[in-house]
């Protein structure tokens, strides 16, 4: 087999030479755009050697297969300046404005992706270098083709540590775990809202695989299986890593989730699985917040997408999804959105997180909520996930791992109240005004870890008597 690693390594050393690549951010992007087309192209001669009647939706001068041209497939093709001219000032160009009114779904997404990103290498030379290397892949060889899926994972997982760009990635070990937890089974329609680099589609993408009894139902996968993206990047990076995951066209829709009124979605809209991580501690953008119901608007995005979600989900759907400590607390519309949530859905587990498992983009305390649609909340278990022993946070090189989670999948079925877990009444949580940022009880006050509330009411008390003390020494030098 191909030295897959090899090559990628490769790529990197030679981009790393180039001086329009700054950060790693764009040296994924221009990974992204050159593995997609290489990935798309060697799809497209399969599909055309399969049924005569299929034609690539990319004209032949800009195919990446040495039979339609000799830009990118040829070895001994183009270099140098007139490649660098040809990729900025045709290529880019003629696939961000193809014709997609015969409704043509491959052509759509090749003009998507195109149009969102961007050629930042400067040098034709080293552009020819990265081409020579991706054509030592064969992408129509299931194998190699499933072998670097797990490589591009590592090429995700990159865009953690990217600034920003580490919000379109979520932890692999966090994104199987729901998956396993909530179950979804073949036939049921599966949406992740703000799928980011498209890893929770990916992960229930292979946990119906495993359900599937034939190639039918196998293909019938591709049908079910929703994303929605607004951002280019991530949106390029989820349709390649569907396409790596055997789905021929990515049903990802390049849009902004909340940019229609919760009107408009009627129930053939809505879908029996929502897995996700909604964005969070961000700013909703173009008044989107207006979208919804006068009691709920905020431009707290997190607060948002949940009532997207319960929105969207038909009865007895259900969930697993990602939110940050603030919006368990809080109140007005925090507290509005968190009574919608416990009156309209069973919120049935809480599992508390440590602060680092988003790091080093996010450092605040994260939660995953199980909820089903349909009953009112009764009760919550909480779990508190906990560092690996010896283990002071988690980082780049040691990240959550998906074995760390065994011991909740143990006590899943079979729930008692521990040193790491416990439960809640609902009537405790309405008397605490639907505060759900409830710590652990058995932890002692010398290991207690503050909710974002409880440290909010220190530091008020804090800064208040710093005030005082400072009036006092002016009143006495005075």
């Amino acid at each position: 087999m191909t030295n897959l690693s090899g090559i990628i390594k490769s790529i990197r050393d030679i981009m790393w030479q180039d001086s329009g690549l700054n950060g790693d951010a764009q040296r994924v992007e221009q990974l992204g755009w050159m593995l997609f087309l290489k990935i798309f192209s060697d799809k497209d001669k399969e599909l055309e050697l399969l049924d005569d009647k299929y034609r690539s939706p990319i004209p032949d001068e800009f195919h990446w297969v040495k039979e339609k041209g000799n830009w990118a497939g040829d070895d001994e093709g183009i270099t140098g300046d007139e490649l660098l001219a040809f990729v900025d000032q045709k290529l880019f160009p003629a696939l961000r404005n193809l014709d997609v009114s015969t409704g043509h779904q491959r052509a759509l997404i090749v003009r998507e992706v195109f149009t969102g990103n961007n050629n930042y290498m400067k040098s034709g030379i080293n552009i020819r270098k990265v081409l020579n290397k991706l054509n030592e892949l064969d992408f129509n060889v299931a194998k190699e083709r499933h072998a670097f899926g797990e490589l591009y994972e590592g090429i995700l997982k990159d865009l953690q540590s990217a600034g920003k760009s580490g919000e379109f990635y979520t932890p692999r070990a966090i994104t199987n775990f729901i998956t396993d937890m909530i179950n979804p089974i073949l036939g049921e329609k599966i949406l992740d809202p703000s799928c980011g680099t498209g890893g929770y589609l990916t992960s229930a993408i292979e946990h119906l695989k495993l359900q599937a009894n034939n190639v039918e139902e196998r293909q019938g996968i591709q049908q079910d299986i929703m994303g929605w993206e607004y951002k280019p990047l991530p949106y390029l990076l989820a349709i390649t890593n569907l396409i790596l995951h055997d789905i021929e066209v990515p049903n990802i829709t390049f849009r902004d989730s909340l940019d229609q009124p919760l009107s408009n979605y009627k129930e053939k809209d809505r879908v029996n699985v929502i897995l996700a991580n909604p964005p969070f501690g961000g700013i909703v953008a173009n008044n989107n917040e207006n979208n919804f119901p006068t009691n709920f608007r905020t431009r707290e995005s997190a607060d948002l997408f949940l009532i997207l979600m319960i929105h969207l989900l038909k009865q007895g759907g259900r969930a697993g999804i990602v939110l940050p400590d603030g919006s368990l607390t809080g109140e007005g519309v925090k507290q509005r959105v968190r009574q919608k949530l416990l009156e309209e859905c069973n919120l049935y587990t809480i599992i508390r997180l440590p602060n680092s498992v988003f790091q080093p983009y996010a450092t605040v305390a994260t939660n995953l909520l199980f909820f089903n649609k349909g009953q009112p909340t009764k009760d919550v278990w909480y779990y508190e996930h906990r560092l690996p022993e010896g283990q002071k946070s988690y980082s780049k090189t040691k990240t959550i791992r998906l074995e760390e989670f065994n011991p909740i999948k143990a006590w899943w079925n079979n729930r008692q109240e521990s040193e790491v877990s416990w439960r809640v009444d609902i009537q405790t949580i309405i008397d605490r005004g639907y505060d759900l940022d409830i710590k652990n009880p058995t932890k002692s006050e010398e290991e207690h870890e503050y909710t974002s509330a409880e440290l909010l009411t220190m530091i008020e008390a804090s800064m208040m008597k710093s005030a005082d003390l400072l009036n006092q020494i002016k009143q006495a030098v005075l």
